[in-house]
């Protein structure tokens, strides 16, 4: 049955007309876009996810820049720290030097004092961004934003990496030791039968102990090593100390030990030796002749005081023999600290750089993610597009032939 009234061919072509004119403006918005979800709309979970995903990465994006910075700062700090390390192993020599008797103390001492002020300047001028590390302002460990920890609830969290600050600085307010000037004539602070002033011998291939039997704040200790009259190798050395309100006797023996040690260590002497038990110190004479060691302890003293990092560096003094043999066994201290300092900024240095790295890493990765989320395939649009124009014109001759019909029933009233 033909009807003027209802066209189903027509009503079929423009329905059809319509689904491929849907189809063609949804390729084509991918082709102008580049995207398969451009909104919520087109996928709704999957635009979701996609956007939550670039908001981190837009985040870190920014952790990076923290990262950058934080390095800066760090590497800054580091060679500061390198460069203090190599103006102390020059003070070292100096040390060394001033251990003989025929040198010029005085320039010496001026060379030390010079280089302590290019260690002032290094650590002073070890900024990035008003921030340094090393001058000892604060204590505080020093964070740099890493990264940012999502959970499968949804829930993110902050994490940094904890630089620690370097104290690096020189006191001008420590002060050097004074010994005490009031003599303690009987056996109560060093019980070995030499606190009396008066010289015993340690045997041709023999030992001596020194014992520190009694230690309070204030008490000092002076051990004198002398083989002008044998062998001469050593010559007459003195190494003191003044006990602090923290010391024992096994800590007053292990400086004076130390003192000991490191001078024997620099200035190559082998015929004597020096070790210590708690709070005994054994001198070990391997020579064929007597060393003669002299041991004195007086009270009244005032022990040195140290407020920063390398403040030992302002009470260096190398003009007496005594204060080079005191600056030899600062000088390792000092310089072990230095060196700790550069190791430990270059090892954080080395950890920020590497997470760098890493989120540089992840922002590519997260990137390639969200594309394959939402990022139409242009090859497969392009193939599409063509497809659907043919439809189209098809469907339009179609919907034209259908809206010919009912012309036809013209005929059959003629």
């Amino acid at each position: 049955m033909s009807s003027i009234l209802t066209n189903n061919s027509a009503m079929v072509a423009l329905d059809t007309l319509r689904s491929i004119n849907r189809d063609l403006s949804t390729v084509q918005n991918e082709i102008s876009t580049g995207k398969k979800v451009s909104s919520a709309k087109d996928n709704a979970s999957i635009w979701a996810i996609s956007t939550v995903m670039s908001t981190d990465v837009e985040s870190f994006k920014t952790i990076s820049d923290s990262l950058n910075l934080g390095s800066s700062t760090v590497g800054v700090a580091r060679s500061a720290a390198e460069s203090v390390t190599q103006n102390l192993q020059e003070i070292k020599s100096l040390i060394v030097s001033a251990q003989q008797g025929n040198v010029d103390r005085t320039k010496i001492q001026t060379d030390i004092d010079e280089l302590t002020k290019g260690i002032q300047a290094y650590v002073g001028a070890a900024q990035f961004n008003g921030l340094n590390l090393l001058d000892g302002s604060s204590s505080a460990d020093v964070n740099f934003l890493s990264s940012l920890d999502r959970s499968s609830s949804g829930t993110v969290t902050a994490s940094s990496i904890a630089v620690e600050r370097r104290d690096l600085s020189i006191s001008n307010s420590s002060t050097p030791a004074t010994f005490g000037a009031v003599a303690n004539a009987d056996q109560t602070i060093i019980a070995s039968g030499v606190n009396s002033g008066t010289a015993t011998s340690a045997g041709a291939a023999g030992t001596l102990d020194v014992t520190i039997a009694s230690v309070a704040s204030g008490n000092s200790y002076r051990l004198v090593l002398d083989d002008t009259a044998t062998n001469n190798t050593l010559g007459q050395r003195t190494f003191e100390y003044v006990a602090g309100a923290d010391d024992s006797a096994a800590s007053v023996a292990a400086n004076l030990t130390t003192q000991m040690a490191n001078f024997l260590s620099a200035t190559g002497e082998t015929n004597y030796s020096v070790s210590r038990a708690d709070g005994v110190i054994t001198i070990t004479n391997d020579s064929a002749a007597a060393l003669a060691v002299t041991a004195t302890a007086t009270t009244g003293g005032t022990a040195g005081t140290t407020t920063g990092g390398l403040g030992n560096l302002a009470t260096v003094d190398v003009t007496t023999d005594a204060g080079a043999t005191a600056a030899l066994t600062a000088i390792e201290g000092l310089l072990q600290t230095s060196i700790d300092a550069a190791a430990g900024l270059g090892s954080s240095q080395k950890r920020i750089e590497s997470q760098g790295e890493f989120v540089n890493t992840l922002i590519d990765a997260m990137t390639t993610g969200i594309g394959g989320l939402t990022d139409a395939d242009m090859e497969a649009a392009s193939a599409k597009l063509q497809a659907l124009q043919v439809q189209q014109q098809l469907g339009v001759q179609a919907l034209s032939i259908a809206n010919q019909g009912p012309q036809a029933l013209l005929s059959l009233f003629r």
